[in-house]
């Protein structure tokens, strides 16, 4: 249906590709294929990564990263597995294809134990060769006072722990002198190779060690992320008791559940697959997927979804998706793409890493020369020019932003928010205004005929009759609802002939061959069967929060339809608790008539009400809104309320949960039908962004604290490296105080 109130209809899908959320995704799917990367935790590998295979692919809009997952996607047919795996081979890191029947996670694990392993080796080593020194010095003050030489033997230990925490480490750093793209590994090699070089092995090897273990701890933090999500995989189960066509009850793996399948979900147990309800009836806890802290009730019909808990009921459904695509799956899914995806403040710092390592290198260069030239001792100032490049490493900088958007966004979706991409993790605190749609966001979307008026001599069960005919073939809410009205009223259901859809106006069609019409007042108005007494009567109506269908033939109305729609019972405070959050100005923009919509707005607290908007009305509303506040978001639920929220600078889906459309066409999507999602919202919002700028500041005020203390001659290498690695663990613990955000009220 698309007459006047068609604009509450559901998105349409953006035809993006699924991936199998059970078992991982296909080696190909839409033209991309995915890799799993060893190494991957951080943006400084995404950025490593785009600069040795964006030329290759086409440029860098043909690579995507899922650091989640440790994935990259490469979206270029003509380059083949086996020369991207070995371009990613080059940079220090593993690639392997993930094949259609998915991959494990054996190798990516390996491949962490391997790093964690060889950073405590380095650590032992460096130790052990440190006491071998004190021993073979006599005492703990001769070896900090490098009185003698170092023996052959504590320099092979030196050696060994630099080899072994610099094993991963070091083929980067060459990979980035090859292609001169100084980064955070090449700052780390020079140092080492430095200090050995003026005979500071054990500040050499200190500081490898202590790099490694602030890799270690980097991958940790991502980590941490990585489990919150794959939790949520693990909500799934893995069989299905299916019911076979004779009757015969079987466990089967979800995977090999085809659509139309029925499996049976006894009480207590999770729920493997999307479906609807068969037969049964029980209350099932959403809140994996929504985050609603009440079990919702479901019967015969009621859609169903992968990891929500049954209640006490035996519920048989019948399978409406795989198990690679129920909506939990593609949460998992979005979720891990939303991280490549990046915020504006992470953006910057990458920009800013850029520019940043090379000029630190240059000063580091300077640092050495200029004193040198002047005549001051050479070996004391390359010291110092060491310790200023480890100094300025930027690694707690790189990780400040990257950790906080991961823990941001999986916070998000365990609360049953989904949110598109770091991109859109800032907006929402940014918003000086929200325009929300009306049915089916401010109001339940569930609407039921209130009052039938007939005229001009026609009855209520004729008017029903027309009414039910042009609505037949309708799935729109207002059209169900005049349907079961005429049920309920013994009305006997026919389908309308020739019925042509008038875009945001209404519907035309013969019936008992004579030509009808139906619509809203302003159709009947441009059809010029408006009369005066017609508009008391639509005034009077929509004067009572009440929208109105009229129906008419080519000469007069013969009808009118009074229907009510109970506004949410969460709107109200939801809004006040918007105001509370910073948004300024919040409007309503409707389809409905002009006298309804304010009523409704009123009684919720809207401050400005743009009603009748046909949907290109809507994207004007929106662009002049926009030049009024600057930062607009756009909230609504219906296939006409798309392109303003494409228009708006936040897109948001109202209650998205089961809608594959909904989910993959906006920026973000609220799961459940709950309007306190958004103040909370806006203040997690508010929370990541002023973690990274805490982070930020922390990271630029400890390098800036240590470089003075290094030209005082008050710094070593290692108390270096131990200072940053202690900047880079304060930032992840602070980053990751952003997973307990849960909360509405937080």
């Amino acid at each position: 249906m698309a007459h006047q109130h068609s604009h509450e209809d559901k998105d349409p899908c953006c035809g993006s590709s699924k991936e199998d959320g059970k078992a991982q995704p296909q080696g190909k799917v839409a033209g991309k294929r995915i890799f799993k990367i060893s190494g991957l935790d951080c943006i400084e590998e995404m950025t490593i990564l785009r600069g040795a295979l964006g030329e290759m692919v086409g440029g860098e809009d043909n690579l995507s990263f899922d650091v989640l997952n440790g994935r990259m996607g490469v979206n270029n047919d003509n380059v083949s597995d086996a020369e991207i795996i070995a371009a990613v081979a080059k940079t220090g890191m593993k690639a392997q294809v993930v094949s259609a029947s998915g991959v494990t996670d054996e190798e990516p694990q390996s491949y962490r134990k391997h790093a964690t392993l060889l950073m405590m080796l380095s650590g032992l080593l460096t130790a052990t060769g440190f006491l071998f020194d004190v021993w073979n010095k006599g005492s703990l003050s001769a070896a900090f006072q490098e009185e003698g030489k170092l023996s052959v033997v504590t320099i092979g230990f030196y050696v060994a722990a630099i080899i072994a925490g610099g094993w991963f480490v070091f083929p980067k750093a060459w990979f980035a002198l090859k292609r001169f793209r100084p980064d955070m590994n090449l700052l780390m090699l020079i140092a080492v190779l430095g200090a050995a070089g003026i005979g500071e092995w054990f500040e050499a090897a200190t500081v490898t060690f202590l790099f490694a273990l602030s890799l270690a701890l980097e991958a940790w933090s991502v980590g941490r992320a990585r489990n919150a999500i794959g939790a949520l995989l693990k909500l799934t189960p893995e069989t299905a008791r299916v019911r076979n066509a004779a009757g015969e009850e079987k466990e089967v793996p979800a995977a090999e559940v085809a659509i139309g399948d029925t499996f049976i979900v006894l009480g207590g147990e999770r729920l493997p697959l999307d479906g609807k309800v068969l037969r049964g009836a029980s209350h099932v806890n959403q809140a994996p997927i929504t985050g609603e802290s009440v079990p919702v009730s479901k019967e015969v019909g009621a859609e169903v979804f992968a990891g929500t808990i049954n209640g006490d009921g035996t519920l048989e459904v019948t399978a409406t998706k795989t198990a690679g695509n129920t909506t939990l799956a593609n949460i998992i899914r979005l979720v891990g793409e939303a991280q490549s995806k990046r915020a504006p403040a992470e953006q910057w710092v990458e920009k800013f890493a850029r520019i940043y390592t090379p000029a630190v290198i240059v000063l580091a260069i300077a640092v050495f020369i200029i004193p040198v030239m002047m005549g001051l001792p050479a070996q004391a100032w390359f010291y110092k020019a060491l310790v200023l490049l480890v100094i300025a490493c930027p690694c707690a900088l790189v990780i400040s932003t990257p950790v906080s958007v991961v823990s941001s966004l999986t916070a998000a979706a365990r609360a049953g928010v989904l949110i598109k991409g770091g991109l859109h993790i800032e907006t929402p605190g940014r918003l000086v205004a929200l325009a929300l749609d009306k049915t089916g966001t401010i109001t339940e979307g569930k609407p039921s005929v209130a009052e039938v008026i007939a005229l001009s001599g026609h009855t209520e069960e004729e008017l029903l009759e027309r009414a039910s005919a042009l609505e037949a073939r309708s799935t729109h809410p207002l059209a169900t609802a005049i349907i079961e009205y005429a049920k309920k009223k013994n009305v006997k259901i026919l389908s309308a002939e020739d019925a042509v859809i008038v875009p945001g106006k209404g519907v035309t069609g013969h019936f008992a061959g004579n030509l009808y019409w139906l619509g809203s007042a302003r159709y009947a108005e441009e059809r010029g069967q408006a009369t005066p007494e017609i508009k008391e009567k639509l005034a009077k109506i929509a004067g009572a929060g009440r929208s109105v269908i009229v129906i008419g033939n080519d000469t007069h109305v013969c009808g009118l339809i009074a229907v009510v729609d109970a506004v949410r019972p969460q709107a109200v405070e939801a809004l006040a608790q918007l105001r509370k959050a910073g948004i300024q100005h919040l409007i309503m923009l409707s389809g409905d008539n002009k006298a309804t919509a304010e009523s409704i707005a009123k009684s919720v607290g809207i401050d400005e009400v743009r009603a009748e908007l046909l949907p290109e009305d809507k994207v004007t509303a929106i662009d002049e809104l926009m030049k009024k506040y600057r930062v607009v978001g756009m909230i609504g639920d219906g296939v006409n309320d798309a392109p303003a929220m494409s228009k708006a600078s936040l897109g948001i889906a109202m209650g998205a949960v089961g809608s594959d459309a909904a989910i993959e066409s906006a920026d973000i999507a609220l799961m459940a039908d709950d309007l306190s999602r958004l103040p909370w919202l806006v203040r997690h919002s508010r929370r990541t962004l002023g973690i990274i700028k805490q982070n930020i500041a922390l990271s630029l005020f400890t390098k800036a604290a240590f470089i003075v203390l290094n030209l005082l001659g008050l710094s070593t290498l290692w108390i270096a490296i131990a200072a940053d690695m202690g900047t880079t663990f304060v930032v992840i613990m602070n980053s990751l105080r952003l997973l307990s955000t849960t909360d509405k009220n937080t």
